[in-house]
């Protein structure tokens, strides 16, 4: 067989070789150690949290390392390209705080490593298709799907293993003639690998292959035997194929993905075999499981079930970048927490963060745990900062109340400050959506009383609220303020102390909890919030009269 002959007819329109990708690609000049990583994502427009998970893993590898971390939109499935997606994914990495050294950029390619868009790489994987097919590792298929799927029906029917291999791979040895004939019928073709592996042996006299996986240890499967597609009849490379050359001429040393690409493995680390490529370190990340509510069982996160395994999820409610990462950290790294409880003040990429500590069984998403990491994280951020964070926020979400983030700094920043100082700083913030609906009775517009009076106090409410704004100095301190509540308690026959009520109920109407609770009630509208006291004194003197004064001739 003429092998050159038959890579020559195939491909008459490669005329670079190997030799000049080599040239053109040259080894990076990086740090001893450095990792070159990158993420490869499918332009579809929808972005996931695994897109995330995986692209954090990437980039901390990367930038810990003093290496590169780039982007490449892996977009041969022209099916499935959806326009604008690019641009989606750019965007919503950046947002949590993920960014590229080179790659596919808004405004094009940064990099000599380039195209990073897999569709205008062509001419590179032909070059390799062809030298494959010289070296007789690969041949033309033109197998129809009607023979393919007579080929399954048959391999189920015998219980075999599905696939193209051995003697199901009908046209591995045409003849130079033979593929001629058929092309110049018309017939359309693809380009299938030529695997080594044993076909028709039981499982214990197959060849197994061992490596290092960078989050899993040494992983041993078998080798490879399926004749698997390298080039598709459109010329478009498959990802087996595209990912192994790209890999190689953007000199990746860690290749980050999820454990379902392992049944791939083999494959792949055939085709770098036979390429002659130094093979990168893969590190297959465990899934994102969650706790199924009905069933109380581990699942994996599903795009139909659950809305949080969008990106655009987390964007909508306006959970702030740092808080979603430290809490993906919480889950890549198991040693994170402990490290986090040592340097609480620390930041977040003085971390050192290592595939070694990541888990390879199913990692577990619990939007719960996020919240109570958003609101340790959201108490470290000053109100400054979290102030233009929902500035900007709003202005994508909800535009209506942006005027209440810009307009009027100081008083804001006082609000969102409301109980966070101290020793122990309340934690009630969690998320933009939420911190709004939390605060939202500070603004006259969105006031309203969602409460119901304690049931003790509700026929005194009126009395209570009269003797409040007598008695109501504004420049009160905290100590005297409370002093004042309490004579208004005794002096209407409420218990002064909560448990003198609770010994003796026939005695008091009610006690001090429910005296200011009504005046809570008329002020916020709610039975729960921070300090009163506090919140009168960011409200001030007008507001605070006003409010109460409505709430009596409602």
């Amino acid at each position: 067989m003429d092998y050159n002959k038959l890579a020559d007819f195939l491909f008459p329109h490669i005329t670079k070789t190997p030799e000049d990708y080599e040239k053109m690609f040259p080894e990076r000049e990086l740090p001893e150690g450095a990792k070159v990583t990158r993420l490869g994502p499918s332009p579809t427009g929808f972005i996931h949290l695994g897109n995330l998970y995986g692209a954090f893993v990437d980039e901390r590898l990367a930038h810990q390392s003093g290496g590169t971390f780039y982007l490449r939109i892996e977009d041969t499935d022209d099916k499935r390209y959806v326009e604008g997606a690019v641009d989606i994914i750019i965007d919503s990495l950046k947002f949590f705080g993920i960014n590229f050294d080179e790659g596919a950029t808004k405004d094009g390619d940064i990099g000599i490593y380039g195209p990073y868009y897999q569709s205008q790489r062509g001419e590179i994987y032909g070059c390799f298709a062809k030298e494959l097919v010289k070296k007789g590792m690969a041949y033309p298929c033109f197998m129809t799907s009607e023979e393919i799927e007579e080929i399954r029906a048959k391999q189920e029917a015998n219980k075999e293993n599905p696939g193209i291999y051995g003697k199901y791979a009908l046209n591995r040895n045409l003849s130079v003639e033979e593929v001629e004939e058929k092309i110049a019928s018309g017939m359309p073709y693809v380009i299938r690998l030529k695997s080594d592996g044993k076909t028709d042996v039981p499982a214990e006299e197959m060849d197994y292959f061992e490596v290092e996986d960078g989050i899993r240890g040494k992983v041993s499967m078998p080798v490879n035997n399926q004749d698997v597609i390298i080039l598709k009849a459109n010329g478009i490379p498959t990802y087996h194929f595209a990912h192994v050359v790209d890999d190689h001429f953007m000199r990746t040393t860690h290749v980050v993905r999820g454990e379902e690409w392992l049944p791939s493995l083999p494959i792949h680390v055939e085709l770098f075999e036979k390429t002659g490529f130094e093979m990168p370190v893969f590190c297959h990340t465990a899934q994102l499981m969650k706790i199924d509510e009905e069933s109380g069982q581990k699942r994996k996160l599903s795009k139909r079930k659950d809305p949080e395994l969008s990106l655009d999820y987390y964007r909508n409610e306006g959970y702030h970048p740092a808080a979603v990462r430290e809490y993906l950290l919480t889950i890549l790294n198991s040693n994170y927490e402990e490290w986090r409880a040592e340097n609480p003040a620390a930041d977040i990429d003085e971390f050192e963060f290592t595939t070694e500590k990541m888990s390879n069984s199913g990692a577990l998403f619990d939007l719960n745990k996020l919240n109570d990491v958003s609101k340790d994280t959201l108490v470290r951020i000053p109100a400054s900062e979290l102030r233009v964070f929902m500035a900007d926020w709003s202005r994508e979400f909800m535009p209506e109340i942006t005027k209440y983030f810009e307009d009027d700094a100081e008083y804001i920043e006082k609000i969102l400050d409301l109980g966070r100082t101290g020793d122990k700083p309340r934690k009630d913030l969690v998320y933009a959506k939420q911190i709004f609906e939390f605060i939202n009775y500070f603004f006259d517009e969105y006031f309203e009383i969602q409460d119901e009076l304690p049931e003790n106090a509700a026929a005194d409410a009126e009395v209570i609220l009269k003797e409040y704004l007598a008695s109501y100095n504004h420049a009160d301190d905290q100590s005297e303020w409370f002093n004042k509540i309490r004579e208004i308690t005794e002096k209407l026959g409420y218990a002064v102390k909560p448990k003198d009520f609770k010994k003796n109920p026939d005695m008091y109407k009610g006690h001090v909890g429910d005296v200011s609770t009504v005046i809570r009630i008329a002020l916020m509208g709610r039975s729960q919030s921070p300090d009163v006291w506090e919140i009168q004194q960011i409200l001030g003197e007008e507001r605070t009269r006003a409010r109460i004064e409505k709430f009596m001739n409602k």
